[in-house]
């Protein structure tokens, strides 16, 4: 990142609701950060992606902000920084926050095909980085290709409305802070493993045909975010033993609050609900699964409790007692609440939906990937086309419950091809993966048939 200052005067803002616990949550293996990745059928060109970096970023001002910490909350500052496109050379969703230090809170690099946008969750969700991104491939694309320049509508919203804190435009106040203690969960089942010794981050993607799972889901009774969940469930059921089944399989699913109010913001703008199914509950069949978390996705999907959710992150703000208390016990205090929740979780998996591109551009794309660093295991899932991606990124060494995810949908008759950033990963044998030193994505790759 270049460190040269513009003279004007530098602009701040107060991080928004989602945000405010981000910095003091960033720690170890949980980076807070998350990837987007845009994979073509072309090498890429670095100068023209730093020309389209330098053009797009204009419409997205936020993200060129430095985090500062106040006496009472952090915030965002306008630094005068600029990203400078670099070769990928660091493992995925490595740190990019470090307290005390001033640098931009995102990154963009390429390596070979790949195009890769790296964001610490204070600046924004997956959604809004998808805005972002989508509208840096779309002029890259343009620009490489001589494309006209067409912003659809879903890149026409003004620099404002990108910059729009949505949870304080709709908080609630009758809600206040007791929502948070709706929150509070059962202890959940762990997933373990064998940790990387530097806590590195191991990735795993695995790619599915789009209407192969649309087609299960239909015949399932089902939709794709229900019938991927309880996939998942059941590839977790797969590596439980007899004890471990005692406890709840807990997984959380973020929302995006834009399907329930109108907001153009690229800021933080989630809520997250939370799937529990009971081990005793299955009966050895997929269906068993799928009525259960059917009913939990219907029920907390309902209006009045998307509100609830909503409001909960605004508590910490709104609550005077909060607000007077300085940041360094906010800190304390938020890194205490962040461990329980922890306990409360067993993954988190998180549907960033399908993306489109205009056809002309849409025929230079191969796929569009996501991952999100996490203590301990997050799926994301996305689609571009007939490509569905289930993305991962963990400080274990191996993708056990990956693995039984990937072969469930090989027995349901999917084709799935999977690639690893570790040594010798196989998918019949799923705990001797080895992290290559190099890092680079797509260093192994198979597939399965069903």
């Amino acid at each position: 990142m270049s460190r040269k200052k513009d003279r004007k005067s530098s602009r701040w803002y107060k991080l928004d609701n989602a945000a405010k616990i981000i910095p003091s949550s960033a720690k170890g293996a949980d980076t807070r950060v998350f990837r987007i990745t845009c994979e073509l059928k072309e090498k890429v060109k670095p100068e023209i992606l730093q020309d389209a970096l330098d053009e797009v970023i204009t419409e997205y001002p936020m993200f060129n902000c430095v985090l500062k910490k106040g006496f009472f909350w952090y915030y965002l500052e306008e630094g005068g920084l600029h990203a400078k496109v670099e070769e990928d050379h660091l493992p995925a969703c490595s740190p990019i926050y470090y307290p005390g230090r001033t640098n931009l809170l995102y990154r963009l690099n390429y390596y070979e095909c790949r195009i890769n946008l790296e964001m610490f969750h204070v600046l924004s969700d997956g959604t809004g980085a998808f805005m972002f991104f989508r509208r840096l491939v779309t002029r890259y694309l343009e620009m490489v290709h001589g494309a006209e320049d067409i912003k659809d509508t879903g890149e026409s919203s003004s620099v404002e409305e990108k910059k729009d804190d949505a949870f304080s435009q709709y908080y609630e106040k009758e809600t206040g802070l007791k929502q948070l203690n709706t929150l509070k969960s059962v202890k959940a089942y762990q997933i373990s493993g064998n940790k990387d010794e530097n806590l590195l981050p191991h990735l795993i993607e695995g790619v599915v045909s789009a209407k192969k799972i649309v087609s299960l889901a239909k015949e399932a009774g089902s939709t794709v975010g229900v019938y991927t969940t309880a996939l998942y469930i059941q590839a977790v059921l797969d590596t439980m033993s007899m004890r471990d089944k005692k406890r709840p399989i807990v997984i959380s699913v973020p929302v995006n609050l834009r399907q329930y109010f109108k907001s153009d913001t690229s800021r933080n703008f989630f809520g997250v609900i939370r799937i529990v199914y009971y081990p005793k509950d299955y009966d050895g069949t997929l269906s068993s699964i799928i009525d259960t978390v059917k009913k939990e996705y219907e029920e907390q999907l309902e209006q009045t409790n998307i509100m609830k959710t909503m409001n909960s992150y605004n508590s910490l703000e709104h609550n005077i007692a909060i607000k007077m208390v300085p940041v360094w016990i906010k800190d304390l205090a938020i890194s205490y609440f962040n461990n329980g929740a922890k306990k409360g979780t067993t993954t988190t998996l998180s549907n960033l939906g399908k993306i489109t591109l205009r056809d002309d551009l849409a025929q230079y794309v191969d796929r569009f990937s996501a991952f999100m660093a996490a203590p301990s295991q997050q799926v994301c899932i996305s689609s571009f086309g007939d490509k569905m991606v289930f993305g991962e990124v963990s400080p274990y060494d191996t993708h056990e419950v990956m693995f039984h995810f990937f072969r469930r949908l090989t027995q349901l008759g999917a084709r799935v091809e999977v690639a690893t950033n570790d040594h010798d990963a196989k998918v019949d044998k799923p705990d001797n993966g080895r992290e290559k030193k190099n890092k680079k994505e797509k260093n192994v790759s198979q597939e399965e048939d069903g």
